[in-house]
């Protein structure tokens, strides 16, 4: 009792609690508290739709074992913008040409410029607003070459504020917040950056601000014509991943737009396209579409799992899986007599690194000592690429669903944390989208035409020990970089 005494006099003590306090209030109000920017987590109208293209980037062996870079996505994105007459308006999180400087890419990034500024020449009235994340400059340390480019060629290039968002690092972002935020990122780096050998050096400050993970991820092209929503960066080193994408028309541009202002609103300022008084006329298609950002994505996915059972079959393409929400929906799908068949990347290439295979090594695991029959695992066996899908497409007898988009399924992509959108599309299964991405997922599964997956044994001897106990401290940690 007496020396619980001496603690409750000593200052250092009563000087510790303090920090505590303060670190927790800042924890509590910057991870739930704080208010969301207006406008975002958004859900727009459902629209009937007639028709909706689908495309897919893969990269695979044929049969003769030579790689094959089978790429759609940026090809649409770049002829919807050589047919853009009013305005196009662009959200992308990875915008750069830097690699490791060990293979050679397709030049997406600079592609993706040349076609803006082709068509903003040819129709000079053209309005383009190129919303990107602060990655690209590493938070200030240097000039983004390809963002230069578009200023130079009139377009408004909008940095995503990303200290108006909610932490999703707490206990790190907590004292970066108190004693560093303040000291600004700066310029004239001299640590070596970590997305690319190539890229400029960074600073300390700029460094500090990344472990933050904070981020706008989406990757949305709109026009006055079109929409697509994908899961493609314009970003070089990712120019060989698999990726999928949907483009869409009608009303459902009307809702893209208004979700996309809200991040110009909050951000910068930019010449936005007027939207608000334009009628995109309706459609009385066979298909339901929907657009959604973060938190909504995250209820339109358990909403669509919990009514999956006896006669379904839930397919999932996924570069990262790891919300506990979302393992237990795959599995109560399968009990009710679902067939789920999931096909990750294994997690060990990004940006040039060698990666340890977290999160999706254990969460594998996790899913197999659940020991149920109707869960079936593959991975994508990639080679210098990520299986950088995000798609959740359920076959049902009557009606099937897809939701596809930005959103990897971990808590920093779903609960209001980082910036997403996706795409809900419903209709008869016998629908094109719905025969086409049946057809992607069937033809990965089963190795047609080439070897794409690989059995759940192929990689599963990399999860170590220290990998999975690591995956449980950053679980409890939330220090997570997914």
């Amino acid at each position: 009792m007496d020396r619980l005494k001496r603690i409750g006099k000593s200052k250092w003590f009563w000087i510790i609690v303090i920090i505590i306090a303060i670190l927790s209030v800042t924890i509590a109000y910057h991870t739930s508290w704080k208010a969301l920017p207006e406008g975002i987590s958004y859900e727009g109208e459902k629209h009937k739709m007639e028709n909706i293209e689908f495309f897919r980037d893969l990269t695979y062996e044929n049969e003769a074992g030579k790689t094959v870079h089978d790429l759609q996505v940026f090809k649409e994105i770049n002829q919807t913008i050589s047919e853009a007459e009013d305005f196009i308006v662009a959200d992308m999180f990875l915008f750069n040409g830097y690699t490791n400087g060990k293979n050679e890419f397709p030049q997406i990034s600079s592609n993706l410029v040349d076609a803006i500024l082709k068509r903003k020449e040819e129709v000079p009235d053209l309005k383009v607003v190129f919303i990107t994340d602060q990655i690209n400059t590493i938070y200030g340390s240097y000039e983004s070459e390809t963002i230069k480019r578009l200023e130079d060629g009139g377009v408004d290039v909008v940095l995503t504020n990303l200290n108006k968002l909610r932490d999703s690092n707490p206990l790190y972002s907590s004292v970066w917040r108190l004693l560093f935020s303040w000291m600004g990122t700066g310029d004239n780096g001299w640590i070596s950056n970590p997305m690319a050998k190539e890229a400029p050096d960074v600073t300390l400050r700029s460094y500090m601000k990344l472990l933050n993970i904070k981020a706008n991820h989406r990757k949305i092209l709109v026009t006055e014509k079109s929409a697509i929503v994908s899961t493609a960066n314009p970003h070089d080193a990712s120019g060989y991943h698999e990726n999928v994408a949907f483009k869409m028309t009608g009303p459902i541009i009307k809702d893209i737009l208004e979700a996309e202002e809200a991040v110009v609103n909050y951000s910068g300022e930019a010449d936005f396209p007027e939207y608000e008084n334009r009628n995109w006329e309706a459609q009385e298609g066979p298909l339901t579409t929907q657009f959604v950002t973060e938190g909504k994505i995250y209820r339109a996915i358990l909403d669509e799992l919990s009514a999956a059972g006896e006669g379904d079959t839930v397919w999932l393409g996924m570069y990262y899986l790891a919300d506990k929400k979302i393992m237990s929906s795959l599995d109560d799908a399968a009990n009710r007599g679902a067939t789920v068949n999931i096909v990750m990347d294994p997690n060990k290439k990004a940006f040039g690194h060698e990666k340890t295979g977290i999160p999706n090594l254990p969460v594998a695991a996790e899913l197999q000592r659940l020991g149920n029959e109707n869960i079936h695992l593959r991975w994508y066996d990639v080679n210098i690429e990520q299986y950088h899908t995000k798609m959740l497409y359920i076959d049902h007898p009557e009606e099937d669903v897809i939701i596809a988009g930005s959103a990897n399924y971990t808590r920093r992509n779903l609960s209001n944390l980082n910036l997403e959108a996706d795409v809900v599309i419903k209709g008869n299964g016998e629908e094109q989208v719905f025969t086409d991405v049946n057809d992607y997922f069937t033809r990965i599964w089963n190795n047609e035409d080439g070897h794409y997956t690989a059995d759940y044994k192929e990689y599963q001897d990399n999860l170590t020990f220290i990998r999975y106990a690591t995956y449980y401290l950053q679980k409890w940690t939330w220090f997570t970089t997914y």
